[in-house]
């Protein structure tokens, strides 16, 4: 895992986007077709409003939430309706948004046609993940049903998750699907995640899941607004 620390927001969502706007132009020099990863959650919002504008073959990308609420786009708490508001537009317009959600049915009933859909993109080129406080990344979380499931080395592509607390099922890549992506990054803000992760370092993956990713990582931290205007 390697840190680095940005003066503020801003400046880290330039920077990363355009980071990660490189590693996706690498990526199709080597595949006809690339696969994007990214979170949902307010932290990467302002990272897809720069990353949108990039110059490469957007036609050639498949876009898919690393995990997602069982929820339909048109929900508020939908991951996809996130990415498909502030990734694919602009020039991303032109990429394909892979689905992490099928109607009238349940995430253990749709997982492996999901997952079709998905396995002929793998592995994932370029990867962005965010992390809660309470250490989880994607939906692993600590406290979920189907965590040893997902962080098993044979663990399927895609689990299905029941979080206690959380108002609806969720679906998530596994850590086996995670780790074998291509370019690692992780963004995170404010000084409680940064001393998460650092906690997070000497853990479990079932305490901590995050861990669970550390190898090759690339952590990308900015203080918050309130912090980095303190004296």
């Amino acid at each position: 895992m390697k840190l680095i620390e940005y003066a503020d927001s801003e400046m880290m969502a330039m920077a990363l986007a355009d980071m990660m706007a490189s590693e996706l132009r690498a990526a199709l020099r080597q595949r006809d077709r690339v696969l994007l990863v990214v979170p949902g959650g307010g932290t990467p919002g302002p990272i897809f409003d720069d990353l949108c504008g990039a110059r490469l073959e957007w036609e050639r990308v498949d876009v898919l939430p690393s995990d997602e609420r069982w929820r339909p786009e048109a929900h508020i708490r939908s991951n996809a309706r996130l990415i498909r508001e502030r990734l694919l537009v602009d020039e991303a317009a032109a990429a394909r948004l892979l689905p992490m959600y099928a109607r009238d049915r349940t995430p253990e009933e749709a997982a492996a046609e999901l997952t079709e859909a998905i396995t002929p993109g793998l592995p994932i080129s370029v990867l962005l993940l965010g992390m809660g406080a309470d250490m989880h990344t994607a939906s692993l979380f600590p406290r979920a049903d189907n965590l040893s499931l997902a962080l098993g080395p044979n663990a399927p592509t895609l689990v299905p998750m029941h979080v206690k607390g959380e108002p609806e099922p969720r679906i998530t890549l596994s850590a086996r699907v995670l780790n074998d992506a291509m370019a690692k990054h992780l963004v995170i803000t404010g000084e409680a995640k940064k001393a998460a992760l650092e906690r997070a370092r000497g853990q479990s993956p079932e305490v901590a899941p995050v861990a669970a990713v550390m190898d090759d990582l690339l952590v990308h931290w900015a203080p918050l607004a309130e912090e980095a205007h303190v004296d």
